[in-house]
């Protein structure tokens, strides 16, 4: 549950203030609007969520995997602060190109805090990274956990893949290609996806580092969920655990790593069983090449045998072993991307800042704040937002007094935004989607079940065309009207197309509310 932030002894400035915006509806955004809402005494103040997709919880609902329900369960405590009736969700909104201009912002808002996170992944930088079935774990997980913007043509037919990374999301993503039907059924993943991964899946998944298993960045409870798996062999080589002083002497290690390591080594005296789906975990090896065939496709990954150097890392030792893969996902790190409008330290892909302060040529600029990945680098688990956004609210509290004597226009900045062309999707709209998904889940006798396409979810949250008012998973959208109000289409037996009415989100004043309750639209799923 999100905890309350302590007054700690300073005054309730933020009363003073009357109209902040946070841009980005993830963990550390959330965090920051709940921080300023601790030390609101007033009761005026508004605050304006900004999100360029029409859904919240950003790395909550498209990072989280999703088969680790715990985790994704964190989505009702962001819920609870964002149905405050001090806080206004407006989604469909990006920030910057294409979008609302940060200057804009600084005249509508007292205070800007951006939580933009980290939009992009590190690359290799070796020969052959391009090849067909080359692509890295963030492309793969945002096309299973149903993200608009994701692209599809994976090498699902793959017999080997080869996960370059010994992280979370590398453990994510090997778990993820060998699941089953029957694991992934009751998940929220979209219905392309899921099939796609049933019917396909490799046999064989090697994760692999360059350093040794302590150094691996995963945590406890998520490897030790490989082991647990059906129909699933985890297979670790006792040489390589052996190459790592931490593994032969752990004493000196925190509790958290002794613990991978003792799960490391119980698989590495356990013969493989002999299933038909098979996760190596490999150690000190630096991936120099990927190899591919004639006609441009990955066949191979070369690596180069390490050995650790003494002082912390790794040295290459001049022998190399091939892997055989005909997928490689990298996953070796996030990154941020520039924001246009805010200054931007291209060595740390991120905002350069003082306690969460923007600098503008190294001094603060009034009314400009950061938190999360933007702010200090992809570090962290998610609960590591709440700190950081507590310290850059701190900083913004520091500042109210300057703050609420800056002019802002006395209109609604929603009624800016729509003068300036752009359609907010507000939270009456994220109820039309969430309305809409389960519906899509229960004409696929699921649960619910994400829309993973930008039509269909501005169709679900009422912003779509005229008399079609539901999800789509296939670019295919209702060419007639929907079925009269109160009345249920049968579910088709089509290999193209299955038919149900879902929810239509009523219109509503921004900032409200009310849920959808007009049954009226027609909704399509694979």
């Amino acid at each position: 549950m999100l905890e309350s932030t302590p007054a700690e002894g300073r005054p309730a400035a933020v009363s003073a203030l009357r109209r902040v915006a946070v841009v980005g509806s993830g963990p550390s955004g959330v965090y920051a609007v709940q921080a300023l809402l601790d030390q609101d005494r007033s009761g005026e103040l508004t605050v304006d969520v900004l999100d360029r997709l029409p859904c919240p919880y950003g790395l909550v609902r498209y990072g989280v995997a999703p088969d680790h329900e715990k985790i994704k369960s964190l989505q009702q405590n962001l819920r609870r602060v964002l149905q405050d009736p001090r806080v206004r969700f407006v989604g469909n909104v990006p920030v910057g190109e294409g979008g609302v201009s940060t200057e804009e912002l600084r005249g509508l808002y007292q205070a800007v805090v951006y939580c933009v996170g980290a939009a992009t992944d590190r690359r290799l930088g070796i020969p052959g990274e391009d090849l067909a079935g080359s692509c890295s774990a963030t492309e793969f997980v945002a096309w299973y956990s149903g993200h608009p913007d994701a692209g599809d043509g994976f090498p699902l037919a793959a017999r080997s893949a080869v996960v370059i990374g010994v992280g979370n999301v590398a453990v994510d993503v090997a778990r993820i290609l060998v699941r089953g039907a029957a694991e992934l059924h009751g998940t929220d993943m979209p219905q392309t996806p899921l099939d796609a991964l049933v019917s396909g899946g490799a046999r064989q998944v090697h994760m692999v580092g360059r350093r040794g298993p302590a150094q691996a960045k995963f945590t406890t409870k998520e490897l030790r969920e490989l082991g647990t798996l059906p129909g699933v062999d985890t297979v670790v080589r006792e040489a390589e655990l052996a190459r790592d002083p931490g593994y032969t002497d752990p004493s000196g290690l925190p509790a958290a790593t002794r613990r991978n390591l003792a799960a490391l080594g119980g698989w590495s005296r356990v013969a493989a069983g002999g299933a038909t789906r098979r996760i190596e975990l490999r150690f000190f090896l630096r991936p120099v090449e990927l190899l591919g065939t004639d006609d441009g496709a990955v066949r191979a990954v070369r690596f180069e045998r390490t050995a650790p150097d003494g002082r912390g890392g790794v040295r290459g030792t001049g022998e190399f072993e091939e892997i055989e893969a005909q997928w490689v996902l990298r996953s070796v790190g996030y990154r941020g991307v520039p924001l246009p409008g805010l200054p931007f330290d291209a060595a740390t892909g991120t905002v350069p800042h003082e306690r969460g302060r923007v600098l503008r040529e190294g001094a603060p600029s009034p009314g400009e704040y950061v938190a999360g990945w933007i702010k200090r680098g992809p570090t962290g688990v998610i609960g590591t937002n709440r700190p950081c956004a507590k310290e850059t609210v701190g900083s913004l509290l520091a500042d109210a007094e300057a703050l609420a004597a800056r002019p802002v226009p006395a209109s609604d900045p929603l009624s800016h935004l729509g003068a300036a062309g752009r359609t907010p999707v507000t939270w009456n709209g994220w109820l039309g989607i969430e309305a809409a998904e389960e519906a899509l889940g229960r004409s696929l006798a699921r649960s619910t079940v994400k829309i993973p396409d930008w039509s269909g979810l501005l169709a679900a949250a009422g912003e779509g065309p005229p008399g079609c008012r539901g999800p789509s998973t296939t670019a295919r959208y209702c060419a007639t009207p929907c079925a009269p109000t109160g009345t249920t289409r049968r579910a088709s037996t089509s290999a193209t197309a299955t038919a149900s009415c879902t929810p239509a989100p009523t219109t509503a004043t921004p900032g409200t509310r009310s849920p959808p309750t007009s049954p009226t639209c027609c909704a399509y799923a694979r």
